[in-house]
């Protein structure tokens, strides 16, 4: 099998490094939320996993509006659009599901 990289793969890892640099209190927030909901009893669980879906949801913003900023520069953005979404469910797999919703 014949693995293809990316034109965009340079770009994109370096657009993931400036969110994991950038906003590395977006990501620890994402995981306190989940290590709450993990250890929570039952009584608090359905609250506490809404405060990290809600969490996963501000980090996805940032991840699309820094794709979507730079595929409007291209003139067929749906390759780069493509390339982006999968980056993200290798590097970033909590926010995979709702990257590809964006």
């Amino acid at each position: 099998m014949i693995f293809r990289r990316s034109r965009y793969q340079e770009t994109i890892d370096r657009q993931l490094d400036l969110f994991l640099r950038e906003y590395r209190d977006v990501l620890e927030d994402v995981d306190t939320r989940l290590e709450r909901y993990n250890a929570a009893e039952r009584d608090e669980a359905e609250e506490l996993y809404g405060d990290y879906v809600d969490a996963v949801e501000t980090g996805t913003e940032i991840l699309a509006d820094l794709r979507d900023n730079y595929a409007q520069s291209l003139d067929d953005p749906e390759p780069y659009l493509a390339d982006f979404n999968r980056a993200v469910a290798k590097r970033l797999p909590a926010y995979a599901l709702e990257i590809e919703n964006r």
